[in-house]
């Protein structure tokens, strides 16, 4: 028998069909405007981006801004302009940094001494850079290579620290500065082999290496600047002052390797922005930084400098300033490492 309807059925038919179309239709209203809001809150940067660098040119961290610089402000579609501001173990251009506008448009460049030793050395900084600062990403280990020049009579960490005890107080190494890594480098192996020698700080790497190639110095721990000279045999590379090895250079052991327990000094090159700048913005940045890590000429940059590259999240950047921090601070109060 052919079901018929009434009128009243009808039209409670058609209420009910416009009412599910209605929910449909704001359903989808919803969805498009959380999803317009979730484009409206992607950073777009609208003005090019300062990136401060705390060192001078030339340095390691130099050339990772420098190699980041370029594929990032591609991706942003910004201008991202390097400004050296180095001095103070990195605390002029930190505290440049750290006090300026927190939108994203001033950022820091900084190797990890910022952060996990500075704190230990200074008694007193115009900031707090684990306060001041936020994380945005890291970008490179850096590995610390103990090199000496071609006169030592040693070929082996074993043989040099025999060399060194035979004649306490004659001999010298440099560093990039007090309280900078090399030097808490120093001092940790002077410590740990039972070595007495002289330290010399210098105003930056580059001096340091000279005064080594011309014979001044008799060995340093070096942050990468050296490679290119241990290639050529003007410098012997007898150990990494890192818990782990060098992929560039396999064969050599590290100081752990080589008996002096728990010897780590290496820290993390990382990128940070003034506190209180809002999340969206250092997302997009840290997308953008991670992605450019993973180019080829931005890793083979890192590789030859002997740095390991580093991706993560701006909390992973965090915890690894903390170990660090704990691990440099331990070591600066122990053998009480002050900056003058």
């Amino acid at each position: 028998m052919k079901r018929t309807t009434t009128p009243i059925q009808q039209r409670r038919g058609l209420l009910g069909r416009l009412g599910l179309a209605s929910l449909a239709f704001s359903a989808v209203l919803s969805a498009g405007s959380a999803l317009a809001q979730a484009v409206s809150m992607r950073w777009q940067p609208t003005k090019p981006i300062r990136l401060v660098v705390n060192l001078p040119p030339g340095t390691a961290m130099d050339s990772i801004a420098r190699a980041l610089a370029v594929p990032v402000q591609e991706a942003l579609g910004q201008q991202i302009f390097i400004d050296n501001r180095a001095g103070a173990g990195g605390l002029i251009g930190g505290d440049l940094v750290a006090k300026s506008a927190p939108d994203g448009y001033t950022l820091l460049a900084t190797p990890g001494s910022l952060m996990a030793i500075v704190p230990s050395v200074y008694e007193k900084t115009p900031f707090d850079p684990n306060k001041d600062l936020m994380p945005v990403a890291g970008t490179a280990r850096a590995l610390l290579f103990l090199v000496v020049k071609p006169s030592v009579p040693a070929n082996n960490i074993q043989e040099f620290i025999r060399y060194l005890k035979a004649s306490p107080g004659k001999y010298s190494y440099g560093s990039a500065g007090n309280g900078s890594s090399p030097h808490l480098a120093g001092e940790m192996f002077k410590r740990d082999a039972g070595v007495n020698t002289t330290h010399v700080p210098y105003k930056g790497t580059a001096p340091a290496l000279q005064d080594l190639l011309a014979g001044q110095l008799d060995y340093t721990f070096d942050a990468g600047a050296s490679i290119e000279h241990v290639r050529s045999g003007r410098l012997k590379l007898l150990a990494i002052a890192n818990a782990s090895k060098s992929s560039m250079f396999p064969d050599v052991p590290t100081l752990q390797e080589a008996g002096l327990k728990d010897f780590d000094a290496s820290t993390i090159y990382g990128i940070y922005a003034p506190a209180g700048t809002p999340a969206n913005v250092i997302a997009r940045l840290n997308e953008e930084i991670n992605k450019a890590l993973q180019l080829k000429p931005v890793r083979d940059r890192i590789a030859a400098l002997g740095a390991e590259v580093v991706t993560g999240t701006p909390a992973d950047l965090a915890r690894s300033n903390q170990d660090d921090g704990k691990r440099f601070g331990a070591i600066a109060k122990a053998l009480n490492i002050r900056p003058d």
